[in-house]
């Protein structure tokens, strides 16, 4: 059974910083894995996503030059480090990961996902 488990979400005040980790399991996964968020009465949107040979990654411009994501494919691991947090940036984060196309790959629709984890809440204080 794969699992996406997401953990270092909290609550932090704004100009501050987070670490999210997504740890999958009952698979290894050797493509795109991606971050999307969800406010309150919001639908859920794309955040960052970087492909299975770490060579590319892409981020939502709301989150451009503050937000790096990461992967450590022998730990099966996705990173999503957020500095100079914004009120806005206050959401449910949800782990994604793709189960085909290529290595390179690097989707930003949440339909080109088969996996998602439960989400971790990050909550920014203004």
């Amino acid at each position: 059974q794969v699992q996406l488990v997401e953990s270092g979400g909290g609550l932090v005040q704004a100009g501050g910083s987070l670490r999210l980790s997504c740890a999958a399991s009952g698979r290894t996964f050797s493509t795109a894995m991606g971050w999307f968020r969800q406010a309150p009465v919001k639908e859920r949107e794309f955040v960052a996503a970087i492909s299975g040979s770490r060579s590319s990654t892409y981020y939502a411009d709301s989150v451009k030059g503050r937000f790096t994501i990461s992967r450590e494919n022998a730990k099966n691991t996705v990173y999503l480090k957020m500095i100079s947090l914004k009120a806005e940036d206050t959401a449910v984060y949800y782990c994604a990961a793709s189960s085909s196309g290529s290595i390179w790959n690097v989707p930003r629709g949440h339909k080109e996902y088969d996996y998602w984890g439960q989400g971790t809440q990050v909550t920014v204080s203004s």
